[in-house]
């Protein structure tokens, strides 16, 4: 059996444990697979194959890693409007307690708020960010 052949075994086996696994970094192990399977055709001799397929591997998991970090994050499902039906809708806060919470009446209750970190807390209209177990956690508007 030729060098190739082995590298399109690897390549196989690399890509039926991704689809068990669901790592898509495996994929990328894959690719460096490919890569050696067509160094092998190319002639170059069996440590030149696993070099090629060393770095082609080594650099595409390198730039999946950096296209995922660069990609924002899927929101919290607390601050999702399709799972949280509070989420956007407008409330009035008419003092801010000392410790930082507020007492606001939100859907015929009282509730109790808090203001997001970076925000300033201050009375008048707010938006409900997200639900933080039982408190509303609000932005101005």
């Amino acid at each position: 059996m030729t060098d190739a052949s082995w590298w399109w075994i690897v390549t196989g086996a690399l890509v039926a444990l991704e689809l068990v696994t669901l790592t898509f970094y495996l994929l990328m192990l894959a690719l460096g697979g490919v890569a050696g399977a067509l160094a092998a055709y190319a002639g170059v001799p069996l440590a030149g194959q696993m070099a090629v397929a060393a770095v082609v591997s080594g650099v595409a998991v390198a730039a999946c890693y950096v296209l995922r970090r660069r990609r924002p994050g899927e929101p919290s499902p607390r601050a999702d409007r399709n799972v949280n039906l509070d989420v956007g809708e407008t409330v009035q806060v008419h003092a801010w307690n000392p410790d930082g919470t507020a007492t606001v009446r939100y859907r015929g209750t009282q509730w109790t708020a808090i203001c997001r970190p970076q925000a300033v807390p201050r009375p008048g209209p707010h938006r409900v960010a997200e639900l933080v177990g039982s408190r509303l956690l609000l932005e101005p508007l």
